[in-house]
């Protein structure tokens, strides 16, 4: 059985008159691909700041979800971890919450004795 980690991008917040982005709504979810359906969400809202005159500025109409993405990992990292490495752990901590609903189903039954 295999735990799955899904990345989405559910809405973006921009300005009109130059096409900067300035929030992103966001979600994690990781998913036993399982009979049990177990699942572990994570999500939120992610603001930027932008300059249009930046060589690295990218318009709304220009956006790939990975462009959004990377900001959104940037964002959200702790300290002096990377955005690759808040990526990593907050997966990492996802997919512990869905293990830890499949181990405990692996004890449990339900039913009744007659």
């Amino acid at each position: 059985m295999a735990i799955n980690t899904t990345w989405s991008v559910g809405n973006l917040t921009r300005i009109d008159a130059d096409g900067g982005v300035i929030q992103a709504v966001w979600n994690l979810v990781a998913q036993s691909d399982g009979e049990g359906g177990e699942i572990a969400q994570e999500g939120g809202k992610a603001r930027f700041t932008y300059d249009a005159s930046a060589s690295d500025y990218i318009a709304y109409a220009s956006l790939k979800e990975s462009d959004v993405l990377g900001w959104i990992y940037e964002a959200n990292k702790e300290g002096d971890e990377t955005a690759d490495e808040y990526k990593a752990r907050i997966e990492t901590e996802r997919t512990a919450k869905v293990q830890a609903q499949i181990d405990r189903a692996a004890t449990q039954a339900t039913g009744v004795p007659w």
